[in-house]
């Protein structure tokens, strides 16, 4: 068999990978579903559809956009305390640099922006 003859493995959708990553980090990070439908501004339906599988984020709307900055956010705090526990007790504590808890800020967008933020400045100090 030629390389030009092998058969193609089918890429994963995207929109299912997100769906996936989002609700591992929320689980990871101890998020309840109730939050991860405020900070992806969907139902709380929806999440546990999302979470099951069956509801797919779409590219086009915000929840996306949403689903990535917290992906972003499990990346970059795993990376810098590296156990789930450390990260739950981060987002729980208060921050004087963010001027409260992150779990609170990241219930809307300008906080959930702004823990971003504060996560890569800090993961990129040298």
């Amino acid at each position: 068999m030629t390389a030009l003859a092998r058969p193609v493995a089918p890429q994963p959708d995207a929109a299912a990978v997100l769906g996936k990553a989002v609700a591992r980090a929320a689980e990871r990070l101890g998020l309840s579903r109730a939050l991860l439908a405020q900070v992806l501004g969907l139902s709380p339906a929806s999440v546990s559809r999302l979470c099951a599988g069956t509801y797919h984020l779409d590219p086009k709307r915000k929840e996306w956009d949403f689903a990535l900055l917290l992906v972003r956010l499990f990346r970059a705090l795993d990376s810098i305390v590296g156990d789930e526990g450390s990260a739950r007790r981060w987002l729980a504590s208060d921050n004087l640099a963010l001027n409260g808890r992150p779990v609170d800020l990241i219930r809307n967008t300008e906080g959930l922006v702004r823990v971003v933020h504060y996560l890569d400045a800090s993961r990129a100090v040298v």
